[in-house]
């Protein structure tokens, strides 16, 4: 089958997509984005909440230092959430835990949601906690159900569609938070609740959909639930060769227990994998993207926009990162992950240096503002196409089931406490360096890029099995061991 026909065999991987993007990669979005807008509403509210319990209005600092809270502790609970997600999928399934995930946001939209009742911004910090942990939870168990679920031939294609989601959640948290909808001081209580919508649908339609094929076949030894799983999803009879790679990579881990963190950080037959999977999640933090997006809104005062239009340009600002990310999705299986990305953070780099220096003249020539605002989309543009979307599916296509769990605790805990660091320090770093501070962003942006293209094997197209063979080669080359050798060992800690 081919072309149109091909396409609609796959309507219920489709549908899947759908309900685990809407569920777990929208909500991170909304959470990012949505927060910005009420923030003088919860303020006001911190305010109006203390002068009623301790008779008079809250110092500046203290009202600030509620509201940093309120922002960071997100990432907090997004780590903790990361770090159950090497076991609670292992124990009950990627089904089960996305179930148990959306119940957590419900909880927390109703804490939101009732929190200006009960005169409690404590409420509000519990919400963002929770509503951190099932981000943190929910995109890990996201991308093992999706990696999990897909032929090989579309995995780079679906794993990305969780990057799509993101984006398109930002851009929808930023719409509905305008004035003019949901960013009223009437209305601000459900706006910091909507995250409850997708998570009550992820949760009904979830409990139609079958568990991840590989799981079943892989960590339960259910080869008949597998054969079903994949018949339903990928409406195909012929799964032999599915099957097979299921079979091989099952053997090699026959026995063996989940690996724990621990056997990941330590483990000689995966330590290429580990750099290839750490390098460029932190990079996704620490390439600059925040720094460009802190100083967008200053470069577009300098042009002349009214302050009132701002939130207007940021609208913007997320809608090319959606489309660019969906460009990405288009162009991964053909292009491949090692070009994408390695080149993305290249150009990324050199795109950011000249911004510097343009940054430096801005006064000379009253066009230069103009100018910093096409650098600037043209920076969001190359992250998109690259470095944004394919780091999410490194971990799915890096290690075998055994180890997968518990890469992705690495990945989410390098990602979400180099969120919560750059929260923290850049604020000290911009008034240090001022622009450029976009230096220390360009030096890891290239040597992201650098370690990409020269250093890491391309996973396009591959099997789990010959992936795995293609970094033995680094992960053995100084001892000598042929690739049959080492790859017997992948489950073996050293």
């Amino acid at each position: 089958m081919d072309g149109a026909p091909r396409k609609l065999q796959y309507w219920r991987l489709y549908l899947l997509i759908l309900v685990l993007g809407i569920g777990g990669s929208f909500q991170y979005g909304i959470q990012v984005s949505v927060i910005a807008s009420p923030a003088a509403h919860v303020q006001s509210f911190v305010n109006h909440t203390w002068m009623e319990r301790y008779g008079g209005p809250v110092d500046d600092s203290t009202n600030q230092l509620i509201w940093s809270f309120i922002v960071a502790v997100l990432c907090l609970g997004a780590w903790a959430g990361a770090v159950h997600s090497g076991s609670l999928p292992v124990r009950y399934g990627r089904k089960k835990a996305l179930l148990f995930n959306n119940v957590v946001a419900i909880v927390a939209a109703l804490l939101m949601l009732f929190s200006r009742m009960a005169r409690s911004f404590e409420m509000i910090l519990l919400g963002r906690f929770l509503y951190g942990y099932n981000v943190g939870l929910g995109l890990s168990v996201h991308l093992m159900y999706l990696g999990e679920s897909s032929p090989k031939k579309l995995r780079g294609f679906l794993t990305l569609t969780c990057s799509i989601f993101i984006g398109f959640g930002k851009v929808m948290g930023q719409i509905i938070g305008i004035k003019e909808i949901m960013g009223t001081e009437e209305m601000w209580p459900y706006l910091l609740a909507v995250s409850g919508i997708p998570a009550i649908l992820q949760f009904v339609t979830l409990l139609f959909l079958p568990e991840a094929p590989r799981y079943l076949y892989i960590d339960k030894g259910d080869a008949e639930g597998c054969r079903n799983a994949l018949q339903w999803l990928w409406q195909e009879d012929n799964l032999k060769l599915e099957l097979d790679d299921m079979q091989k990579e099952r053997e090699r881990t026959q026995g063996e227990r989940a690996k724990t963190v621990k056997d990941v950080l330590s483990s000689r037959c995966v330590r290429w994998q580990l750099l290839t999977l750490a390098i460029p999640c932190a990079g996704v933090q620490f390439c600059g993207i925040n720094a460009l997006y802190f100083y967008a809104f200053d470069i577009f005062r300098e042009s002349g926009v009214p302050e009132d239009q701002m939130h207007y340009l940021a609208i913007g600002i997320g809608a090319t990162e959606l489309i660019t990310v969906t460009l990405c999705s288009v162009l991964i299986d053909r292009a491949g992950r090692k070009k994408l990305m390695g080149y993305g953070y290249l150009l990324m780099g050199i795109t950011m240096s000249v911004l510097t220096t343009m940054l430096s003249f801005k006064d000379l020539n009253p066009s230069i503002p103009y100018v910093n605002i096409a650098l600037i989309f043209s920076v969001i543009c190359i992250y998109g196409l690259g470095p944004s979307g394919v780091s999410m599916a490194l971990p799915a296509d890096l290690f075998l089931q055994a180890w997968r769990p518990s890469a992705y605790v690495v990945s989410g805990t390098i990602n979400w406490l180099s969120m919560f660091l750059i929260g923290m320090l850049f604020g000290y770093v911009v008034d240090g360096l001022g622009q450029f501070c976009f230096l220390i962003f360009v030096a890891y942006s290239i040597f992201s890029g650098v370690f990409m293209i020269y250093f890491v094997p391309e996973t396009k197209g591959k099997t789990m099995v010959e992936i795995m063979e293609d970094f033995n080669k680094l992960n053995y080359k100084n001892r000598g061991i042929d690739v049959e050798r080492s790859t017997t060992d992948l489950s073996t800690s050293f």
